[in-house]
């Protein structure tokens, strides 16, 4: 019956309704019937419409029509997603030159804003100056290499009397190493596109602030416990079960990772060093595709893989970093010989999560009616940031009876065990406790982790992520952490770790301060 009564209506109706649809999914209903494929092929005030809600106006004297001029473009963008990835996939630990390329390509704004920002998170933020790619396709294309790129490919944040960070303000009464955001001097960047002016805009295409612009509504998808579901694991996967990569669900955790991250060091003037404390080292072994960094040599470089864009995504860029202290031997050397990735080592996590509060009130008492495949609004609410350090070690190897999509058989289950604490909330009772998990390669190729945080013999938290770049890269993973028992009311949040050295050092035991003590015995 709606079949026969959308064709009853006039091309004007007709007209108005297909301005709001996609091209893509104009182009597939087009095929549908003689009737639709007229009346949208022959509307070429149409195609015009479709065409300049997308880009600027032509100032060419092409002569082809609106439609084909979107197809060509569209095509065009296809083509450039694609053959970018291409190259970025073959990126190799031995050579930067690929990286090198795309390091420079990507500098320019106006190639972010045209390639690496057309996912739907971006369209969310800025329609004008970001609209999203037409197919589902060339948006998870263009998330994916977006993180491949990283978080550093915003223009200059401006500065303020003194502040690196302009949301922030170091407050002179808070502890050097206090990691919760409780200032109320948050100063969101505006984002309403109808107060600005041409030049305004044209400076945001050719200066863009992907990571400063857009973290609201990256935040709002990570924290949106909807989108927690059995079937993408509770991780960065699709919704269907394939364990697959949703990359625009990793865009939005590293959005929201790096911008913490940012906000975190900034507002208090941290270097790695201050941030590392006694994991100081001197520098790489060894040079290759992770060694590009501008910093010292005399600073340990921990966060290298994410300081440059495209630096650590290539397999096998990961170079261990000497640290200082008392070696310690690891538990079992002969499955480490056996381990295709990398386990057993010192590694650096960052956790980020919400006031327990502030959750709850964001998914239960605020449009706790809207449907599911409507998006939450975007929030500014602060968050809290841990930098944890990791010391695992491999337990026991098995070998994978699945096999890929391609036929071949998959590398096999690694299972490892450590321990978890806080480089700089020594007294955090969340921050410190064992670790188990396994690493395995999905159907699709992925290398997916996945984690239990252990608290008194009991497992607490758990974590699925998805290692940038594949099998050892640099880069580390990204993913979510959430209730081991998969609780619909959390919490959960966004997650990252990545390897800093081969070693493992003897950990230093502290005494509990005087004042703990007091507490403590009373």
């Amino acid at each position: 019956m709606a079949h026969y009564q959308l064709l009853d209506l006039a091309p004007e109706v007709l007209h108005n309704i297909f301005q709001n649809v996609e091209p893509a999914d104009l182009a597939s209903l087009a095929r549908t019937c003689r009737h639709l494929n007229t009346c949208i092929r022959n509307d070429d005030f149409l195609w015009r419409l479709q065409y300049l809600a997308r880009f600027d106006p032509p100032v060419d004297d092409d002569t082809k029509s609106w439609r084909e001029r979107l197809a060509r473009l569209t095509q065009s963008l296809e083509e450039v997603l694609t053959q970018t990835l291409r190259l970025a996939q073959q990126a190799t630990a031995s050579s930067t030159k690929i990286t090198d390329f795309l390091s420079n390509l990507y500098a320019k704004g106006i190639n972010i804003t045209t390639i690496l920002c057309r996912s739907s998170l971006f369209a969310r933020a800025r329609p004008r100056q970001w609209p999203a790619a037409s197919l589902e396709e060339l948006r998870q294309l263009s998330a994916q290499l977006h993180v491949l790129a990283g978080t550093n490919l915003d223009a200059p944040w401006p500065t303020g009397a003194g502040r690196l960070c302009p949301h922030v303000a170091v407050s002179p009464l808070r502890a050097p190493f206090d990691d919760s955001y409780d200032d109320d001097d948050y100063d969101d960047p505006d984002l309403d596109e109808n107060d600005q002016s041409e030049e305004e805009s044209h400076l945001l295409r050719s200066n863009p602030r992907p990571m400063r612009d857009v973290h609201p509504w990256a935040r709002s998808r990570v924290y949106d416990l909807r989108r927690y579901n059995h079937l993408n694991m509770w991780g960065p996967f699709t919704d269907d079960g394939t364990q697959r990569i949703d990359w625009e669900k990793v865009q939005a955790i590293m959005i929201v990772l790096g911008y913490n991250h940012r906000m975190y060091t900034e507002r208090r003037g941290l270097s790695d060093t201050d941030v590392l404390g006694g994991l100081r080292g001197s520098p790489p072994r060894s040079t290759g595709e992770g060694s590009r960094s501008s910093a010292s040599s005399t600073r340990p470089n921990i966060f290298k893989p994410w300081e440059n864009p495209f630096s650590g995504i290539a397999p096998d860029s990961y170079v261990s970093s000497p640290l200082t202290g008392k070696i310690k031997l690891a538990p079992n050397p002969s499955l480490d010989a056996l381990d295709p990735y990398g386990v057993t080592g010192t590694w650096m996590r960052i956790v980020c999560f919400l006031d327990y509060n502030d959750l709850y009130r964001f998914n239960f008492e605020r449009n706790i009616d809207i449907p599911m495949d409507q998006e939450r609004e975007p929030i500014t609410t602060r968050e809290a940031f841990r930098l944890i350090s990791l010391q695992l070690h491999v337990t026991r190897i098995e070998e994978q009876e699945e096999k890929g999509e391609d036929g071949e058989d998959l590398l096999p289950v690694v299972y490892f065990e450590g321990t978890s604490r806080s480089t700089f909330m020594a007294w955090d009772p969340n921050a410190h406790s064992r670790i188990r998990g396994s690493v395995r390669q999905t159907p699709t190729k992925a290398i997916r982790w996945t984690s239990f945080s252990i608290f008194h013999g009991e497992e607490r938290w758990r974590s699925e992520g998805v290692q940038i770049g594949g099998l050892r890269s640099a880069r580390g993973i990204l993913g979510n952490w959430f209730d081991k028992d998969y609780d619909v009311h959390g919490p959960a949040g966004p997650t990252a770790f990545w390897k800093v050295s081969d070693d493992m050092v003897e950990e230093k035991r502290h005494n509990l301060p005087q004042m703990l003590q007091i507490f403590m015995a009373e």
